[in-house]
């Protein structure tokens, strides 16, 4: 191994990832000699930082795979920015970014999605929705805020303003009349309205309480609208959130049996993610483990083929996309050979 091919790389521990606790004592990062030349050959994996994505890539946080590709974690819209600029070679994406970057494929079944209540795309309000007439959007998202537009325009009735807003819910409604919020803040909302009512959200809810204790501080009164669920309501469709994909070049089958994989190794360890994503969360691990197992599926079937396909053909007919093609996959791996199931 020739020493100009040789440079130091920081890397971060499998533990250090964003669904791990924080560590105690020892650096976050170590320093190791690398060939310059094996890291070329590491593709770029760009994932959302949300708990939701979790089991899909813990094989390669926390699996046999670690080590295999270069992650990175961000935020959706990001991510979906990285692939577009050629900064990550395969990413888990908004489902309505794969019509908006053109040269993509689809990793197959495998997904973000939910058939009823997600408890982690929430619509919060002051007042019931079909009296808002601005709407504050989390700028990280995209497909929920293209279902939110869908939303309002075919389901609630209404032509609100919309406002690109950082996620913090008590600020987005000190500027508008609801605001969309995404990912762990909006689980966050979502579980302390169960403690103050006893009971998980329904379609739509008013709440009050202790000031110190409530979803979103500085409002005493709000209505609650979960995105998924109100979609269900409209349509009968699951909806899909996010989807893996990559550059035609680069996503080859033995990459999507390992993606498969780590799905899989991730689907056997809910408790294990829940429990680490406490500690960095501040939530209680149960009711992580039960949003993973009862709101969120990870599959990509015929049923949440249809629902996507209806997203898609709706956001095109509202102008939010140029067109609605469809998916083109890469081609499934045989059913064999795989690190994780060696080592599962």
């Amino acid at each position: 191994m020739s020493g100009r091919n040789l440079r130091v790389v920081k890397i971060s521990s499998p533990k250090d990832g964003p669904f791990a606790p924080a560590p105690s004592g020892r650096p976050a990062q170590l320093c190791y000699i690398e060939n310059s030349q094996d890291m070329k050959k590491k593709l770029r994996i760009s994932i959302v930082e949300y708990l939701n994505t979790a089991p899909l890539v813990w094989g390669f946080t926390d699996g046999p795979l670690v080590g295999k590709y270069e992650l990175s974690f961000t935020m959706p819209s990001q991510c979906a920015e990285a692939l577009r600029r050629g900064d990550a070679d395969i990413a888990i994406i908004p489902s309505i970014e794969y019509q908006r970057i053109e040269n993509l494929v689809v990793l197959p079944e495998m997904a973000i999605g939910a058939k009823g209540e997600v408890r982690s795309i929430l619509v919060v309000a002051k007042k019931p929705i079909e009296m808002a007439k601005r709407i504050a959007l989390d700028a990280s998202s995209r497909s929920s805020a293209a279902l939110v537009k869908l939303l309002a325009k075919e389901y609630w009735k209404i032509s609100p303003e919309y406002v690109e807003a950082s996620p913090d819910p008590s600020e987005m409604l000190k500027r508008a009349d609801a605001a969309l919020v995404i990912g762990d803040p909006a689980l966050r909302v979502t579980l302390k309205m169960d403690a103050l009512s006893g009971k998980v959200p329904s379609n739509e809810q008013c709440c009050q309480g202790d000031p110190d204790e409530l979803p979103v501080p500085g409002f005493e009164t709000i209505f609650v609208y979960d995105i998924a669920h109100q979609w269900r309501e409209m349509t009968g469709k699951p909806c899909v959130l996010a989807i893996w994909a990559g550059r035609p070049d680069v996503v080859t089958p033995g990459v999507v049996a390992d993606f498969q994989a780590s799905k899989q190794y991730g689907l056997k360890r809910f408790r294990e993610i829940s429990e680490a994503a406490s500690i960095k969360l501040d939530l209680p691990p149960r009711a992580l483990e039960r949003y993973l197992t009862e709101n969120i599926h990870f599959d990509l079937d015929r049923e949440y083929l249809a629902g996507l396909k209806l997203f898609f053909e709706k956001a095109a007919a509202a102008g939010l996309i140029p067109r609605a093609r469809p998916l083109e996959f890469v081609k499934p791996p045989a059913r064999a050979k795989s690190a994780v199931r060696r080592g599962a």
